[in-house]
């Protein structure tokens, strides 16, 4: 009988030898091991393309330019940062963060009822609908889109046509006029940079505004009711404390792509520098390798003090 059970014991575990056995065992016994090397790849991959790029950028941000021969020069010096102090590159800098500002601020107060409706009121076919409405125009090229609102932007684009069907060109006109936002069309003026950044990115301020209100228990809002609470005094003591966390992680997004963009101004707007332009144009045009990076060096600088105080109010709880 012995000899049966050990005989389809052994059928049932075979006894593994060689080396993949050996191996086989070390993982078994230590599933740590398993976790790291399963890991190394990403973490290799992390730690050379992305951290070590990221470290020989801000290397060549220590560097200068030699004023007569146009040759980098090799010693570290503060003198390229300096040169963001420049009234031209600061306006760059200002510029962009106020067209980050405004996209992310106008993002959230539109973002914020769809994503209510969204989380409270929509539900089978109707919530599928919305999160295809959402993620379609992310499948599209990005490309694709900006050139689409070039062409809606322009003089001769559909947008001109419907003022003019309900003969409100005066009031567009009285707008293109004004001085800062302004242009002679829609396509080469902030206003049109402003409304592609809104739509390019809105998605991103949608989802985790979604996300964070679905959390918010309905017991709550139920109680905030039974307590003689007014619909506005529910919506500002219970369901906007509950969200900002989501409010705060799409500006993580809305904010930090907006920074770093360089394709949306270039296309559409008006010929003044963004961030990712000044970095595109001193790399390639200008060869000034060391202004470039230190130009790179002020977005990461602003999205990790904005990161920090992200943390500090708990978004990261809604990605």
């Amino acid at each position: 009988m012995s000899a049966i059970a050990a005989s389809s014991s052994s059928a049932i575990l075979p006894n593994q030898r060689g080396w993949l056995g050996t191996l086989s065992d070390r993982f078994w016994r230590q599933p740590k091991l398993s976790v790291f090397l399963l890991l190394l790849p990403a973490l290799l991959w992390l730690g050379i393309v992305y951290v070590g790029s990221l470290f020989a950028l801000l290397l060549q941000s220590f560097f200068s330019i030699d004023e007569f021969s146009g040759l980098i020069n090799y010693e570290f010096t503060l003198k390229t940062y300096a040169e963001l102090l420049r009234p031209q590159n600061l306006d760059v800098i200002l510029r962009t963060v106020i067209m980050a500002g405004a996209v992310t601020l106008a993002s959230a107060l539109i973002a914020f009822p769809i994503a209510y409706m969204a989380a409270r009121y929509a539900r089978g076919k109707w919530k599928a609908l919305f999160y295809l409405g959402i993620m379609l125009p992310l499948w599209a090229s990005y490309l694709v889109k900006v050139y689409a609102w070039k062409l809606i932007l322009a003089k001769e684009g559909i947008l001109n046509w419907v003022f003019e069907q309900l003969h409100l060109t005066w009031l567009l006109d009285a707008w293109l006029s004004l001085p800062v936002i302004g242009g002679n069309s829609l396509s080469i003026s902030y206003t049109g940079t402003f409304l592609v950044f809104l739509y390019v990115w809105m998605p991103y301020m949608i989802l985790p505004i979604q996300a964070a209100i679905e959390r918010v228990p309905t017991n709550l809002i139920d109680a905030s009711s039974d307590l003689g609470a007014t619909p506005l005094q529910t919506f500002w003591k219970v369901i906007f404390p509950l969200a900002l966390p989501g409010i705060v992680a799409g500006s993580i997004f809305t904010f930090s792509l907006t920074l770093g963009d360089y394709i949306i101004p270039q296309i559409i707007g008006t010929s003044a520098f963004f961030i990712g332009q000044a970095v595109y144009a001193h790399q390639g045009t200008a060869g000034n390798i060391p202004l470039a990076a230190a130009f790179t060096v002020v977005p990461i600088v602003i999205m990790g003090l904005y990161l920090w105080m992200a943390k500090r109010m708990g978004a990261f709880d809604a990605l």
